[in-house]
């Protein structure tokens, strides 16, 4: 696992420890990355599910200018701390232990909007589309930003959840990638 172009293209990324997370390949993420940007003028992310922080660091290295980092897993920030150390982004980032829920509460008290969403929860326990309604009800994407979920293809995701619309749906095998943004005034 590296990081795939941008600032720190090629640096090597460790994985988390164990079983306990699914890194996404370097594949995916190039693609994702394709759609979405490829590069990125600033902006703020959240890494929601971080695992390794992957999806965040590629983010940043692609010029998103902060990302805040959630996990609930203590070997996952131990990994994310070290992986954010190595490409030396520490000062561009904010890496907290907590789950998804709870970090959602806490961003709403310090109204943050994100421009860019990246939503990788655990295949199993998936949590997608309460994620979505809780992202869009209380206003956490900035009018042109992005949400980024990564699932497995046996879910399906709604086009639409409230005024959140399904951009974008790939799969690459047995996972699918579905793009959120928000719908637009004429619609």
């Amino acid at each position: 696992m590296r990081v795939v172009s941008g600032e720190y293209k090629g640096i090597a990324l460790k994985a988390v420890p164990g079983n306990s997370t699914r890194p996404t390949t370097d594949k995916v993420k190039e693609s994702i990355f394709n759609i979405i940007g490829p590069y990125f003028n600033g902006g703020i992310g959240l890494d929601l599910f971080a695992g390794s922080g992957s999806l965040g660091i590629e983010a940043l290295s692609r010029g998103v200018e902060n990302v805040i980092f959630v996990d609930r897993d203590g070997k996952a920030i131990a990994t994310i701390k070290e992986n954010l150390q190595t490409c030396g982004l520490l000062d561009q980032s904010e890496v907290y232990r907590n789950d998804a829920d709870r970090a959602l509460k806490a961003i709403m008290k310090r109204e943050i909007k994100f421009d860019y969403i990246f939503l990788d929860p655990p295949y199993k326990k998936q949590q997608l589309e309460h994620l979505l309604e809780t992202i869009q009800n209380e206003k956490l994407l900035t009018n042109n930003g992005i949400i980024v979920c990564e699932h497995s293809k046996d879910v399906v995701l709604p086009v639409e959840v409230g005024s959140l619309q399904q951009m974008k749906f790939e799969n690459y095998g047995i996972i699918s990638i579905s793009i959120y943004a928000l719908k637009s005034e004429e619609e």
